[in-house]
């Protein structure tokens, strides 16, 4: 029995078999009596494939205690950004409105955005179904995308924290110009809808890194790249205190094999399979046997059986 938490991520290199490890282990939760949650980041969006079953962005029921959403970034951002158009035009000149639209149309499409947007949806899913599911599992895209998403807290807040002291000082330079000796920053509201949000990023950040609520586990098989790959991550996300409890290696062949084409890749496997036990000796490491099959839904239980 593997024992997790009730906010699960499945990180990992593409084609390792995120999706259907995230998908197996929501199902084994289901079949358990706990009612799960299962939630799709990844633009590629697979979990309907698997459960041969529509999944769109709103919460919909697979089977029994097993329900699912699968977020779209492009839509979110677009999104995201028509909701910051709105606090804008409360809070600065109708005279500059139109060239701050026009910035915040460019910004749409610029790095992060999009991972911006999720994370803020991922949040709001986080925080609104809480209470309602035993388990949250989330499949998120591959690594490099994952990485983003998850040390946003981290460096959006920085980032803030530099926007909230440039606009403090551009205020001081306003009140000197008319001779005024204080500012009054609480009443700005500019600085307001900025301190909100990193206080908003400051409570998903220690939910992230609330190890008794979050698990985090990685996929991998037991090849060069995705090790190599995995190794990067992990290191990347105890950077920023994000802790990544379970490494699933999956695929992982049959002890006995007689073909000589199996039996050297086997003997390679065995190779990388010491090194994964050697590397991640402080994590707990599952380890998942490649199937006969695609993962569908009349044999997901295949999988499943072995969480």
């Amino acid at each position: 029995m593997v024992t997790l938490n009730k906010i699960v991520f499945f990180g990992g290199k593409g084609g390792v078999g995120k999706t259907t490890c995230s998908a197996a282990y929501a199902y084994h939760c289901a079949r358990e009596d706990k009612k799960t949650l299962l939630v799709s980041t990844d633009p590629a969006h697979s979990l309907a494939d698997i459960f041969e079953i529509n999944i769109g962005p709103e919460v919909g029921e697979i089977m029994k205690n097993l329900f699912a959403l699968e977020i779209d970034p492009e839509e979110e951002s677009q999104k995201y950004i028509t909701a910051i158009k709105a606090n804008m035009v409360k809070v600065v000149s109708p005279v500059i409105v139109s060239e701050i639209e026009k910035q915040l149309d460019a910004a749409s499409v610029s790095p992060g955005s999009e991972e911006a947007a999720l994370f803020d949806k991922l949040v709001e899913i986080i925080n609104i179904h809480s209470a309602e599911y035993d388990r949250i599992v989330i499949d998120t895209a591959p690594t490099g995308h994952t990485l983003r998403l998850l040390s946003l807290p981290e460096l959006l807040g920085a980032w803030l924290d530099k926007l909230i002291q440039k606009r403090k000082k551009a205020l001081q330079l306003k009140e000197m110009s008319r001779l005024e000796s204080t500012c009054n920053y609480s009443e700005d509201p500019v600085i307001n809808i900025l301190q909100q949000r990193k206080d908003k990023l400051e409570t998903a950040r220690e939910a992230l890194i609330d190890s008794k609520r979050v698990s985090f586990v990685f996929v991998l098989n037991a090849e060069k790249l995705p090790i190599e790959e995995t190794k990067k991550a992990i290191s990347v996300l105890e950077k920023y205190k994000i802790p990544v409890n379970k490494i699933i290696v999956n695929r992982v062949l049959p002890e006995t094999v007689s073909d000589e084409f199996w039996k050297a890749r086997k003997d390679m496997e065995n190779r990388y399979l010491k090194e994964i036990e050697e590397y991640f000796e402080n994590k707990k490491i599952i380890k998942l046997p490649l199937l006969s099959s695609d993962i569908r839904a009349n044999n997901i239980k295949d999988m499943a059986c072995f969480f």
